[in-house]
């Protein structure tokens, strides 16, 4: 059972103007009473129209969403969070169908799907194409599929929440998100939602071509520590093969034309060393992250059977005491007055 007040909806915002009193009040229609709007230092009325919705506001330092969803983290109390944008996108009474698999213990972080319900014109041709091809670039590298990785809509433990080590200041936030919900084994469900077409009064703050190239750079560079075979083998493999081809090349030139090409020959080998010792080193820093996802996993487990231990024996003590007072001896005078 969801219980709204166990839940903040936090709505990271900048000139917003035109649709978050909309998205403010749905939210609160459907009983999540806690809306968190972390502003970006809008130039609307953004923060005014928010706050007369009836949202909390507080305007982060920095800049950026991702920044925005680090500092709200240390600002919610309740134990659960709703995220999503303030655009008018998503539907705030889709919110409990994320808020269940929290609820029923099945997953700690929830991934609401766009591309299952998709409203015509929510999304252009370019970026469906560009999604697209990051989730396959995700599910590539990271070796999950989480179909959506870009979505705004999600829901989360605020424990879990912490659990991740989050740098990204921009839109690549929700990528590095669902990144660190793979590396630290957080428990991912993904759930369908419909996304609407963004009303015409609002502008976005998208840059397709720019914050699509930031985002795959990001899939890329934290694979360094999520799937270092990967990260290391592809530069190792570029460049083994570059090497051969150019070694293939000064063959050629020696055997059928009788022309040494020194230099190239020296580049070659030097190619084909480094490549080779890159693919060995990401063979065993693949096999030290393993190890330690091992390791992690065991922790994780001993330290919930202990805290079960823990919880079992205090709810045992006092039955334990209540049974040591039924079998404890009588006085004399209740025991005279057995006899009798």
């Amino acid at each position: 059972m969801v219980d709204p007040d166990d839940v903040c909806v936090l709505i990271p915002t900048y000139n917003e103007a035109a649709t978050i009193g909309d998205v403010v009040a749905g939210f609160r229609t459907e009983g999540f009473d806690n809306v968190l709007v972390i502003d970006g230092g809008s130039t609307d009325d953004t923060q005014r129209i928010a706050s007369e919705a009836g949202a909390r506001i507080a305007e982060q330092t920095g800049s950026g969403k991702g920044q925005a969803v680090r500092e709200a983290f240390a600002l919610i109390e309740q134990p659960y969070v709703i995220m999503a944008d303030g655009d008018a996108t998503y539907r705030p009474d889709e919110a409990h169908r994320l808020l269940e698999p929290l609820f029923a213990g099945d997953a700690e972080h929830v991934i609401g799907n766009r591309f299952a319900n998709m409203q015509s014109g929510a999304m252009s041709s370019l970026n469906q194409f560009g999604n697209r091809l990051i989730n396959r670039a995700f599910r590539t590298i990271h070796g999950r599929n989480l179909e959506d990785i870009l979505s705004g809509y999600r829901a989360f433990t605020l424990q879990s929440a912490r659990r991740l080590s989050l740098t990204a200041d921009g839109f690549g936030i929700e990528t590095e998100m669902s990144v660190e919900c793979v590396k630290h084994n957080v428990d991912t469900a993904v759930v369908p939602i419909t996304y609407e077409p963004r009303p015409d009064e609002s502008e976005t703050n998208l840059r397709p071509f720019r914050d699509g190239a930031v985002i795959l750079t990001t899939l890329y560079q934290m694979a360094k520590t999520n799937n270092p075979l990967f990260y290391f083998g592809s530069v190792g493999t570029l460049s083994t093969l570059t090497g051969l081809l150019i070694a293939g090349y000064v063959a050629y030139e020696w055997f059928v034309r009788s022309i040494s090409h020194e230099v190239l020959a020296v580049v070659a080998g030097v190619g084909v060393l480094f490549g080779v010792q890159l693919l060995m080193f990401g063979v065993l820093s693949d096999m030290i992250v393993a190890l330690n996802r091992e390791q992690t996993r065991q922790i994780e487990r001993l330290a919930k059977e202990l805290g079960e231990t823990q919880v079992s024996g205090s709810e045992a003590t006092p039955g334990d005491s209540q049974s040591d007072d039924d079998n404890s001896v009588p006085a004399d005078g209740e025991s005279a007055n057995v006899k009798n």
